[in-house]
């Protein structure tokens, strides 16, 4: 028996047949190469340029002027609201997209995505229509409640929830359908109401989904710009988020505009450390 696998391993070494258990990775091919490496210097090169150009010994005195201050106030509480709406409203919307048959489910899937893909200030401009003083519900909001959304913190929140919600539905939604529904059978056979049985055994189950839709609901409410500055408006204290400074602030003071870029460039590659683990389990 040694000799017969010495003789082969030297047959193997004679031949250059690979070994068993040892898996020969296929190199890169040039032409894959080089579009590969011209496209992470494409997305590389702007973040560097953003560390490079950024005003390193006056940032101090640029992050805690009072007007960024409140940016980044109103943008962390803006965007909790907004994701706080989202888990809300979203959780059972996902919910009822993945466990149940109804006429037209792919349609309202289709719409329920369609703020992904549709132009932010169009969002806004539909936002007005619908939720403005003159608008289809905002009328009667304004006549029977003396509620006004449009340029108010309020009208912030509800334009980043506008368009953070769909990150968490489809977050929710994918988790749901992965989750294996015989465990919320066994809990409504066991006399739990369908409440009880998603509340006590499906929400546990699909809650790392849960989480990963709200930190990325979380961030593209922080990074919202063109939806709010059309419903909302860019009111200093009131309604000027993290984005609208920095868009203000590249006109006036473009230090001050690289230096809230770094605050944004920072949470943003906390969401993504956040997110890794989800990522690699996935994967």
């Amino acid at each position: 028996m040694t000799r017969a696998g010495t003789s082969g391993a030297a047959a193997d070494t004679l031949t250059g047949a690979p070994r068993p258990g040892r898996v020969r990775r296929p190199g890169v091919p040039l032409p894959l190469m080089l579009p590969a490496l011209v496209g992470l210097a494409f997305l590389l090169l702007p973040l560097v340029a953003l560390l490079v150009r950024a005003p390193w010994r006056t940032l101090p005195d640029q992050l805690t002027s009072t007007a960024v201050w409140q940016a980044l106030q109103l943008s962390l509480v803006s965007a909790t609201a907004a994701t706080a709406v989202s888990l809300v409203l979203g959780v059972p919307l996902a919910w009822l997209l993945a466990r149940t048959e109804f006429p037209g489910r792919r349609l309202v899937r289709a719409l329920v995505t369609l703020p992904l893909v549709l132009p932010p200030v169009v969002g806004g401009v539909a936002l007005l229509l619908a939720l403005g003083r003159n608008g289809i519900v905002g009328r009667w909001l304004d006549a029977w409640f003396g509620v006004t959304l449009p340029f108010t913190t309020a009208g912030v929140v509800v334009a980043e929830a506008f368009v953070a919600m769909p990150f968490l539905v489809i977050s929710v939604e994918g988790t749901l359908r992965a989750a294996d529904p015989r465990y919320e059978e066994a809990a409504t056979t066991l006399g739990a109401s369908r409440f009880t049985a998603f509340r006590r055994v499906t929400l546990p189950l699909i809650a790392p989904g849960v989480a990963a839709g709200s930190v990325l609901a979380w961030a593209r409410a922080l990074g919202e710009f063109g939806a709010t500055i059309t419903f909302a408006g860019n009111f200093p204290g009131r309604t000027q988020t993290m984005p609208l400074a920095v868009y203000l602030a590249l006109q006036n003071d473009p230090a001050a505009a690289i230096a809230l870029s770094l605050v944004l460039l920072a949470v943003s590659i906390a969401v993504l450390a956040g997110l890794r683990d989800r990522w690699m389990t996935a994967s």
